[in-house]
């Protein structure tokens, strides 16, 4: 008997959008000789269970993660997790299928919420020497002098939003009034920054999983954006140019391979990830993990596996099986 298996998309966070494309690719790439699937969609209006072939969407029972359609009631054998922020990229969601026994794809709960708080991520990094740009944590009841902070991390520095993706809430500062407005820009996200140094380099951004049992990476891309960092409009819309795979050497190739299966296996990873670095004086600084990353077509991950000639039904059956098997 096939496996039932739910796709689930869309989050509560600006990143919806992103999310209902990723999940598209998901749903087109799993073998339907394998498996019956569902797409569901987890949006601020409710959950659904999405019949395209009927035009109509089903409540999910969120007492067990089920749907009733047409007088019959849907459970699932496990979930594909393609939310990218809050409830399914910060823990929540993986905590609640844990509780009611649903298997799923990705990292663990604690990972989840862990990878999803930069400064915490940054905190359990710095035990392990891995380099990274000066940061300052404030949270919106604390009082910023900008004179004194770019005093200690220079400028220009960035200022973001703690716990988000997609480069929502992120803004590069030069002076005091742009200090003031990434400040609010920021805290539209989230009630909790990071202030950054400046890290001047190329950005690359690096896919990497686990595969047969051994952390693999998956490609690289070096970013370079039309406009003045890889911010949303530079990811999603057009203003960035992709290279894949990225113009590097073979010696850093190896370091930025070697750092990111360490960075993955110290987190306790599992799941498709993407780890971005700046690359300053020839050594990678780590900027962020993200263990949900975008598989929309322009999406970076899809890039570097099309790259490497894996087929991503492949991975994705790779990943099914070792959720099941957990």
């Amino acid at each position: 008997m096939k496996k039932k298996i739910a796709v689930v998309m869309g989050g509560y966070s600006g990143e919806c959008g992103v999310s209902l494309k990723s999940g598209q690719l998901i749903l087109q790439n799993l073998d339907k000789e394998k498996y019956e699937v569902f797409e569901v969609h987890i949006l601020n209006e409710g959950w659904f269970l999405i019949d395209k072939s009927g035009g109509k969407s089903f409540s999910i029972n969120k007492g067990d993660f089920s749907a009733t359609k047409d007088g019959e009631k849907i459970t699932f054998d496990l979930v594909v997790n393609t939310i990218h922020g809050t409830p399914g990229e910060d823990g929540q969601l993986q905590a609640y299928w844990k509780l009611i026994g649903i298997p799923y794809t990705g990292c663990d709960f604690y990972q989840s919420a862990l990878t999803f708080n930069k400064r915490d991520t940054l905190s359990v990094l710095a035990k392990f020497n891995i380099p990274k740009a000066k940061s300052i944590y404030a949270s919106k009841k604390d009082k910023l002098d900008f004179n004194l902070i770019s005093k200690e991390l220079g400028l220009p520095l960035f200022v973001k939003a703690n716990r988000s993706g997609s480069s929502l809430g992120v803004s590069k500062v030069r002076t005091s009034a742009e200090f003031e407005e990434a400040l609010l820009n920021a805290f539209q996200v989230d009630d909790e920054i990071l202030i950054e140094s400046f890290l001047s380099g190329r950005e690359i951004s690096v896919g990497v999983m686990r595969l047969n049992g051994k952390t693999t990476v998956m490609g690289h891309t070096e970013i370079i954006s039309e406009n003045d960092f890889f911010d949303y409009e530079a990811k999603y819309l057009g203003k960035s140019k992709e290279i894949t795979p990225a113009l590097l050497s073979d010696e850093l190739i190896e370091r930025i391979d070697g750092l990111t299966i360490k960075i993955y296996d110290i987190l306790n990873m599992k799941g498709f990830s993407r780890i971005d670095y700046i690359i300053m004086d020839n050594i990678p600084h780590f900027i962020e993990i993200n263990t949900n990353p975008g598989l929309s077509p322009q999406s970076i991950f899809p890039q570097q596996v099309a790259h490497k000639g894996l087929n991503f039904s492949d991975l994705l059956d790779s990943e099914i099986n070792s959720a099941l098997s957990n």
